[in-house]
């Protein structure tokens, strides 16, 4: 049964359906909240709609490409007509190939922009242009450390959180010039235990994998939860994410050899890839894949939460420890090559 509070919001939440869109539809209906999912599957939003309800809360799965502009307003003006005046805008939808930038052709970059990036402005939009007349509401993007620093095989996905980074940025100046209350965080995320790598297109021998750490969907969640609460500008969920951007920002060289010596193995299994099998850059993979991936076992399901701003010597401790864990790895890995 859900929780209860003094006034349930209206949250909307895309790429709801499935991975941290779908724990964290969940985590905001245990809250009484009601919630409102937009995906491409029916399989899997007949799904979360069925799920949410039996959580004791309204709640509507709308079909929508968040990468057709029309289409996201449209969802947009349905939720408010049938759910009530939107509070919480959630950006989630992703797609991604994993694979070298020269493997991928242009109109898959593309497509993976206008998903990942346009989906995320689109949807920014249709909450704004409802949040700010009435001078209030969140809205919230599901980010990546990837939005600090790109790896091999995944350049446009990592483009793409780059992109909403900087779009947040010029957002929240012009909302503070305006003098309204609406508030955009973003909520950076270590690797997650998601049902992507089995689903999303994959020009890699092996069979794709998060890099380690893992965390469950879970704990993506509730920091989510807890920015529509706060408002703040930017969390960083675990450790490994801290040390990823402020290491990126201490000595991004060092971390362009490192990657390159390692970032391809760590992000596939010792399995071959199965070949062909359906992806949903395109189109959506039927069934319900619900939240979880295939790594339950390795999956850690709580962990940190650092509050950027707050921290100056935190920062700057953990980005010099960073230097020297990298220096003495790639020191390491050189001795082994020479022997």
């Amino acid at each position: 049964m859900a929780a209860q509070q003094t006034r349930p919001r209206v949250v909307v939440v895309t790429g709801g359906t499935a991975g941290v869109g779908r724990a964290t539809a969940r985590a905001f209906a245990d809250r009484g909240d009601s919630v409102a999912v937009l995906a491409r599957g029916e399989d899997g939003l007949r799904a979360t709609e069925a799920d949410l309800r039996e959580r004791g809360v309204p709640a509507l799965a709308v079909r929508c490409d968040v990468a057709d502009a029309a289409q996201v307003e449209a969802a947009a003006r349905r939720v408010e007509a049938e759910l009530g005046p939107i509070d919480v805008w959630v950006n989630n939808a992703m797609t991604t190939v994993f694979g070298t930038f020269e493997s991928m052709s242009d109109e898959e970059f593309r497509r993976v922009t206008e998903v990942n990036y346009l989906g995320y402005a689109y949807g920014t939009r249709a909450a704004l242009t409802r949040m700010k007349p009435r001078g209030t509401g969140r809205i919230i993007q599901v980010g990546s450390s990837l939005a600090y620093r790109g790896i091999p095989l995944q350049s446009a996905y990592c483009g793409s959180k780059h992109a909403i980074q900087g779009l947040c940025d010029s957002l929240r100046a012009e909302l503070l010039h305006d003098g309204t209350d609406v508030t955009v965080s973003m909520v950076q995320l270590p690797a997650m235990n998601t049902p992507q790598f089995r689903i999303t297109k994959s020009y890699m021998p092996r069979k794709a994998q998060p890099v380690p750490p893992i965390y469950q969907p879970e704990v993506a969640a509730q920091a989510i939860v807890r920015a529509a609460e706060a408002g703040r500008r930017e969390y960083w969920v675990a450790p490994i994410t801290a040390l990823t951007i402020l290491g990126n920002r201490v000595a991004p060289g060092l971390l362009d050899h490192y990657l390159g010596r390692t970032g391809f193995d760590a992000q596939q299994v010792d399995e071959p890839e199965d070949r062909p099998r359906p992806d949903n850059l395109h189109a959506p993979v039927p069934g319900d894949h619900g939240a979880h991936g295939a790594f339950d076992d390795q999956a850690k399901p709580r962990t940190l939460e650092f509050l950027p701003p707050v921290f100056p010597r935190a920062v700057v401790g953990i980005g010099t420890r960073l230097v020297g864990l990298g220096a003495s790895a790639l020191s390491l890995t050189s001795r082994k090559a020479a022997s």
